[in-house]
C-alpha cells in the first residue's frame, strides 16, 4: 500500500510515520501544499497512493484546500469514486462544522487526535487496506 501523510507537528508526524509503515511505504509532507504535490507526482509517475492522511490545521495549505486539490485532480484525471483514493482526515477538530466540512468535501474518514491506534486501524480495515 502507498501512503502520504501530510502532518506539520513533528512529534505527530514522526508517530504517524512509524504506525503507518507498519502497513506500506508512507511518504511524508509537512503542509498540504506539498501533499498536493506529491500526490500529482505520483499520478504522474503512474503510482498513486492508496490512502492519503491529512491534517486540517497546516501552514501554507491546510488539509481542506488539500482534499479540495487532490478531488480535483482526481476529477481532471477522469478518476472514477470508486477508484478515487481513500483519505482519511487526521485533527484535533471534533466539532460537527468541521467533521461535516470534511465529508462534504470529499474525506473518507474523520480520526480525531490523538490518534488512538486500535480504531485507526479498524478503520484502514473498513476501507480494505489492510
Amino acid at each position: 500500500m502507498r501512503i502520504l501523510l501530510a502532518e506539520d507537528d513533528f512529534v505527530t508526524r514522526k508517530f504517524m510515520d512509524s504506525f503507518l509503515s507498519k502497513y506500506g511505504e508512507c511518504d511524508v509532507t509537512v503542509d498540504g501544499m506539498e501533499a498536493v504535490d506529491a500526490f500529482l507526482m505520483a499520478l504522474e509517475e503512474d503510482e498513486p497512493y492508496d490512502l492519503v492522511c491529512l491534517d486540517i490545521m497546516m501552514p501554507v495549505m491546510d488539509g481542506y484546500q488539500a482534499l479540495v486539490g487532490i478531488r480535483n485532480l482526481e476529477k481532471e484525471r477522469n478518476i472514477p469514486e470508486d477508484k478515487a483514493v481513500k483519505v482519511i482526515m487526521t485533527t484535533a477538530l471534533n466539532d460537527e462544522k468541521n467533521v461535516k466540512m470534511a465529508f462534504d468535501l470529499g474525506c473518507t474518514i474523520y480520526s480525531g487526535k490523538p490518534i488512538d491506534q486500535a480504531r485507526f486501524e479498524q478503520a484502514l480495515k473498513k476501507l480494505g487496506l489492510i
